[in-house]
């Protein structure tokens, strides 16, 4: 089994029933839960006109490839009617690899650890919550001391429901 983090977000419909919708499918795809952060509301980044997110991460063991854990998440969001209509737009449903134990993988379709993990508030928070001391196999950082240094400055606040 290979310990892995995900991180979910969704600013379309019913935000946390998407989230929470999402993760009950990992188990059908090789997926296994093992903990989860509370949800965060967030402001959202690079494209700013449209709805704040829902986001949280994830743990997870799999026996999947890093690959395949990929295919396993897209054919969730496709499941659960997922469209990219704009880059960084409105989506009813985004599922990322952020780590993959301590792979370094960098592929037109897949790169680990997440290219933007270190630069994304909306991500280090619910991260630093469920793993502070879980190191970048890049950077060589926490995500602890990722958040502390990230110069992003954009809006995450915990919600008082979720997990």
């Amino acid at each position: 089994m290979t310990t892995a983090y995900l991180s979910l977000g969704s600013n379309i419909g019913d935000r946390a029933a998407n989230i929470e919708q999402a993760i009950a499918a990992l188990p059908a795809r090789g997926v296994h839960l093992i903990g989860q952060s509370h949800l965060y509301e967030t402001e959202p980044v690079e494209l700013v006109e449209q709805d704040w997110f829902l986001n949280c991460v994830v743990e997870i063991d799999t026996d999947l490839q890093p690959q395949e854990l990929m295919q396993a998440l897209l054919a969730i969001e496709q499941s659960m009617g997922r469209e990219r209509l704009v880059p960084k737009g409105p989506r009813l449903i985004d599922i990322d690899v952020l780590l993959f134990d301590s792979v370094v993988l960098k592929q037109p379709q897949l790169e680990i650890p997440h290219p933007r993990l270190a630069a994304r508030r909306f991500v280090l928070v619910p991260f630093a919550e469920i793993a502070p001391v879980v190191v970048h196999p890049v950077l060589g950082k926490t995500i602890l001391e990722l958040l502390e240094s990230t110069p992003d400055r954009s809006e995450v606040h915990r919600t008082e429901n979720g997990a």
